[in-house]
Formats: C-alpha cells, structure tokens, sequence
C-alpha cells in the first residue's frame, strides 16, 4: 500500500504501477537531482519526465527486442540516465542486470566481472552511454546489441512515450537480476521479483519511519542492493525527495557527503562501516566550517561488518556539527533477502554487546563487562523486519541453536528473492533448507554467522571466511582490524587474512596494503636523517626500504599474536589497490586466497 498527498490509498503490484502513480499525483515534484560535480552542478529530472523517459525507453525495448522476459544489461554510471534505462527496463518487461560500466577494454577484474555476468545473464540488449558505446561495443556487440541510452532520450523519446504499451508483469514477474558480490566465489544473478521489491520497501518504509517528508541522499553505487533498493526505490515508493552524488566523488572527497547532507537538510544517508571510518580519518575542521547535521536522523550502516570503535569515533568528531549518536542505524541484509533483513527503530540508539572474545570463537557467547580482559563489542543490526521468520541454526546439523550460541542465520519470508538465475544446484542448496527435527521450510541460508540475544541479532561473520587454527575459530574480520591497527603504515580497510593448508595444517596468511603516504614519508625522513649524519649513501636506499618493511611486520605478528593468541604463517605488504573487493566494498578472500596461491600479488 501506497499512502499519498490527499490522502487515498492505492494497490501497487509492480515497479510500473508505483512511478504511474507519482506521474500522476506528485507530476511536476523532483523525483532525483544529481549532483554531477558532487558539489554545486546540480540537475533533476520530474516525476512527470521520469515516467515519460521510461516510457520511451520501454517502448524502444518492445520494438526492438525479440520478447518481454529477456534480459538488458545496464552499463550506465551514476545518474540520471542510470534512472531512465532502469525504469525503462522496467516498462519494457523486461529483466533489468545493472552492473558496473567500464571505462575501457583493458583486461581489469572488472572486465572479467561483467563477462561473467553477461555469460549467465545472456542479455539482449545493453544500455549504456554515448561516451562509453565504444568501449562497451568492443566487449559485448558480437553477442548483445549496444545502445547510448543519453542519444535515445535526446532524439526519440518523444516519439517512442506515445508507442508503449503496458507489459503483463505482476507482482510475481521479475524486475531485475542484483548479481551477487562474489565476496565469496564467482557473482550469481538474484532474482527479484516486483513483489519483493515491493515488500521490502514498505519494510524500510516502516522501520526507517520515513514519509513524504523524509529527505534521502546517497552516494551509494545504483549497481549495488542498498545503493539501487535502499536509496532509489525506497524515495520512489515513498514519494519523497532524493539526490545523488557519484561515488568517486564521496572517496575523493569525503567531506562532500556530509557537505551535501548539511545543504540540502537530508534526513536519511548512509553507507558501509569504512564510509564513516573515512569521513574521521580525514577530519578536517577548516573544511567543516557551517556543517550543520542536525537533520540527519537516520544514518544506517550495512553491508560489511559495524564496528563500535567506527560510531565512537564519528560521533566523538561531528556532534560538534550537530549530529547524534541515536541518529546511527545499524542493519544487515543481503541481495537473497532483496537488501533489508534487520533493522532497529530510527529513535533508539545503537545496541552494544561486549562478550568474551575466546568464547565466541568456540561458538558461545558470553557477555562481560566492558572493562574486561579480552573483550569483544559487538554492534546489534536490529531486529528481523516483520513478516520474517529469522532462526540461528547449527550449519551442520540444521536444527536450530539454544541461546547464547553462534550459528547460521536462516530466513523466510516475501521479501526473500527467488533463487539464482540459471543455477538450479545452487539454489536449491542455499534457498530451500529446511529444519532436520521439525521439518519446518523451506528457508534462506545466509552464509552468514550470528546469535540472538533479547531479541537483537548480532553477525558475527561469513561460514565460509572462518578462520580454524589449532581447533579454534577465528573470524577473520577482527583479525583485519587487529592488523590495520597495528601500524600507522597499514592503510585502513585494506588488510585481508585467510587460511592455507601447509603440510596439512591450517595456517594464517595476512595481505595488508601499505600506505603510500605514509611509507613516501617515512622513506623521505629516514633518507634525511642518514645524509643529515653524513650516512646516506646509493645502496642505503633497499635498506631503508627493507628496515620500513620489517618493522610493519613484526608488528603485525605481534599484534596478531598478542590479540588473537595466533601465529601469522606469512605476511604480504601489498601496494595500494591491489586487495580484491567486491562492488560494495566488501574483501573478495576467496580471489585474494586464489591470488596468493599463484603468486600474483603486487608487493610493494
């Protein structure tokens, strides 16, 4: 149900029926601006332009591809036109597989991404734009159709929004496949259907207590669920205002975020836990000058682990600026649940849980005070949205855990998707578990490792990540952050560990990526200091290097061992960028394993 201006109310079975609806009763309110330089260049489009751009689009798709149901890939970057070949997709009932564009042809992890995706997909059509049609034409003409979606709209639209007709889509058609991150293997195509995004939407509607009053603002890639579901849709479903900003815009400057949100007064604004971590570590007081973040109430945190450290951190530095810790909005989800799996509410505070670390690597949870030996905090994503069924399970035995025990988290309800497009195997597998004891099913299995406690779901980690050495279990997130908190020389966010068998024993392996300030500077001062005492001399320059470089790892050994009570098998100091990540940020340690394995990374 859709709730609108005069107070009606109306049945909205598809993507189609919900932007039909805001032509029609909000046609000349700003559906998206975009902010093209990240700053000022500010351009949006109407509820009333958007709709007639779908629909142009739409039709083009009908008369040029062979039947509704086929798949087109959307190679568009962020922006407006991003929004007309989606819709467009849309009201040409068709499947729409946004993915990341490429900038060229060049043999990048990128490129051997969206050949992936295009082998499983099989698109008919791409979509694209005229500045990137010719990089894109190389790839994919000899299997798919090309278009620049921008020369579409600026010499046919007009022509084309009169010749649509509307698909015979329903709730349970499918609107778009969201190819997974591959944090964990190659990317599979979720199905999701209209229902689904339909249903999750009013989940986030309702937990996030938005309405036409709320004010959502993201940098977030459209490729990705929350980016795409959480940041586009959601504003859509609600009929509210939305702006956008490109995401290379945010990492190059991350003040420009939180300039947007303070200029533009947004309300809703979020993003993963390093997001945060980046707006702190370059704080900088003279750019924050008039920043006033006293509107922004609901400021989530998802798609990779939420650290207590990163909310302490941000809340110490901007609630100078206005901003309130009870603004933080910790969540999970994930593409097979459509995006949003647990939430809190908007107005209560963020849920810590400090437990023994050496317990929770044994599977049990243990809660001590906060000032004890060994402590771990763990951050709450919330409670399961309604409508949801959410167990932890026993991964092995599939019955469900007693209290106060580490499992697998399982799902069921509407807004879980229907399976992997052309992966019957794997859907099977990871769609339709069911409980050994009760029988009770069929239920989502996550891959995901969590408990519950009063209600609260905490996560705790990927099965398949899970580090085991020596008998015990070792989430190989915390010891990330053990590693690039060791030395101010480890960029942040850039450190990967994982397992390898040596000799038939497990033993950990740890990549971290060098900071290239940092390591320039250091190189510079040990440089100045030998030719100030007269030392320097041509062959002291692979010392200095080579001391640098030792340094780093002795501390990480023993932090790790410290901490962690491990042995560090081998250390790679890696140059910047070279850690596989996934779309949304997310360490790929299966790729980064595989890497390891063939001697393919570039240390520095």
């Amino acid at each position: 149900m859709l709730r609108h201006k005069n107070g009606s109310w109306r049945l909205c079975n598809t993507l189609i029926d919900v932007l039909c609806l805001r032509a029609e009763r909000q046609p000349e309110d700003s559906a998206c601006s975009f902010l093209r330089d990240g700053e000022q260049d500010e351009v949006d489009v109407s509820y009333r332009e958007l709709e007639r751009q779908a629909r142009a689009v739409g039709a083009w798709l009908q008369q040029n591809v062979a039947s509704a149901g086929q798949r087109v890939l959307i190679l568009i970057p962020p922006g407006l036109d991003f929004l007309a070949g989606f819709f467009g997709c849309v009201y040409g009932g068709m499947i729409a597989v946004p993915a990341y564009p490429p900038h060229s042809t060049r043999r990048t992890r990128l490129l051997s991404r969206l050949e992936a995706i295009a082998e499983n997909a099989a698109p008919a059509a791409v979509f694209t734009t005229a500045e990137l049609l010719p990089a894109v034409r190389q790839i994919f003409e000899r299997t798919c159709r090309c278009h620049a979606i921008d020369n579409l709209l600026a010499t046919e639209a007009s022509e084309l929004s009169d010749r649509w007709t509307s698909p015979a889509v329903s709730a349970q058609s499918l609107a778009m496949l969201q190819y997974t991150s591959g944090s964990t293997g190659a990317p599979n195509g979720v199905m999701l259907s209209h229902g689904n995004l339909l249903d999750n939407s009013e989940q986030i509607r309702l937990y996030y207590e938005h309405s036409q009053a709320s004010r959502v603002f993201s940098w977030l890639p459209p490729y990705h669920d929350m980016g795409l579901i959480g940041c586009i849709l959601q504003p859509l479903y609600l009929g509210c205002p939305l702006q956008l900003m490109s995401p290379m815009h945010f990492l190059q400057q991350p003040i420009r975020w939180l300039r947007a949100i303070s200029d533009w007064k947004a309300t809703t604004s979020g993003g993963p836990n390093f997001a945060y971590d980046l707006c702190v570590d370059r704080f900088d007081s003279g750019e924050c000058a008039g920043l006033d973040l006293s509107t922004w109430s609901v400021a989530f945190n998802g798609a990779e682990p939420v650290r207590a450290q990163t909310l302490d951190r941000f809340a110490a530095t901007f609630e100078p600026y206005g901003f309130r810790r009870e603004a933080f909005y910790p969540c999970y989800g994930l593409a097979e649940g459509t995006l949003m799996v647990s939430g809190g509410w908007k107005t209560a505070a963020p849920v810590i849980e400090h437990v023994q670390a050496d317990d929770l690597g044994t599977g049990r949870v243990v809660s001590v005070p906060v000032t004890s030996t060994g402590v771990q905090s763990l951050v709450s994503c919330g409670r399961s949205i309604p409508g949801q069924e959410l167990k932890i399970v026993d991964p092995e035995r599939c019955t469900e855990c007693p209290p106060a025990t580490v499992g697998e988290i399982w799902i069921r309800g509407p807004s879980v998707t229907h399976g992997y497009w052309q992966r019957p195997g794997l859907t099977k597998a990871t769609f339709e578990a069911f409980m050994a004891d009760t029988g009770a099913g069929p239920y989502l299995r996550t891959g995901d490792l969590g408990f519950l406690k009063d209600g609260e779901l905490f996560v705790t980690g990927r099965l398949k990540d899970l580090i085991i050495l020596d008998g015990r279990n070792h989430y190989p997130q915390d010891i990330e952050l053990t590693v690039e908190q060791s030395h101010p020389g480890i960029r942040r966010g850039c450190c990967v560990a994982f397992s390898v068998d040596q000799r038939g024993a497990e033993r950990l392996v740890v990549l971290a990526e060098v900071d290239r300030a940092y390591w320039s500077g250091a190189r510079t001062e040990d440089r100045a200091s030998k030719r100030e005492n007269g030392e320097l001399h041509d062959a002291d320059e692979r010392s200095v290097t080579l001391n640098r470089r030792s340094l780093i790892l002795k501390a990480i050994r023993r932090a790790v061992s410290e901490k962690h009570e491990a042995r560090v098998a081998e250390v790679l100091l890696l140059k910047p960028a070279s850690i596989a990540k996934t779309p949304s940020g997310k360490h790929q340690r299966r790729a980064c394993r595989e890497a390891f394995l063939k001697g393919a990374l570039r240390e520095v």
